[in-house]
């Protein structure tokens, strides 16, 4: 059976796990702690980062990008047959998508109104860029979950924690990606694709009283402060 080595919040693993669960492939997942990595990790990771898929076959594949490359080649297509132009813009929408995983972890980390405007803007970028190319379809390609979902849904599904946790809405004032990130969770993958326990893990790190979400404030669309009703801001 495949295993992924992880790292519980990491957004990283969670595609690819998200990419098992859409294509039913079974796996197990092994967790390690980042501040204390083992050397058999280490020895299989030459970047020393999380995700390390191990193949059926007993071969570790490090690097997201790789191991969504082979899980895709691997096994049956989520989309087959698609025209190669068509794939390879997948593919950058895709890597768009995994670009601003850490953007997203950083402005959820923000530890002031300031640094969340800034941050949040950088990921907004992100957001508008996908929003105009987004279609009436169901998913980004149609009415079929593909690879462009599964990289975004990582993104979408931490926003939507955010939202409901805080009252913060990265997303804000884009419908399509609104409705997109409904459907996405409708799917129940993001879910399936992290512990059960994820979203404490989630919160209590990215929620936390260093972080400025995590003490009750917030920001409106404008950058302004907004004091919500568990308490003040700082």
């Amino acid at each position: 059976m495949i295993k992924v080595i992880s790292f519980k919040i990491c957004p990283f693993v969670q595609r690819v796990t998200a990419l098992l669960e859409a294509k039913n492939i079974p796996y197990e997942v092994e967790l390690i702690s980042l501040k204390d990595k083992p050397q058999w990790f280490l020895d299989i990771s030459p970047n020393g980062q999380v995700p390390v898929l191990i193949s059926e076959n007993g071969t570790p594949i490090f690097e997201s990008e790789a191991i969504v490359e082979y899980l895709e080649e691997a096994y049956p297509a989520l989309q087959p047959d698609i025209p190669l132009e068509d794939k390879a813009i997948n593919r950058a929408w895709s890597t768009l998508a995994s670009k601003n995983y850490l953007v997203q972890c950083g402005a959820q980390r923000s530890a002031d109104a300031e640094t969340l405007k800034e941050r949040g803007a950088k990921l907004g970028t992100a957001f508008d860029k996908i929003e105009s190319a987004l279609g009436d379809n169901t998913f980004f390609g149609g009415e079929k979950l593909g690879l462009v979902d599964v990289a975004w849904m990582t993104l979408l599904h931490r926003a939507d924690i955010i939202e409901r946790r805080t009252g913060y809405d990265f997303i804000g004032q884009r419908p399509k990606l609104k409705k997109w990130q409904q459907a996405l969770l409708e799917t129940g993958i993001p879910q399936k694709a992290v512990t059960a326990d994820f979203e404490d893990a989630f919160s209590d790190f990215y929620l936390s009283d260093e972080t400025y979400l995590g003490r009750g404030c917030d920001v409106t669309p404008d950058g302004s402060d907004r004091s919500r009703a568990s308490g003040s801001c700082c």
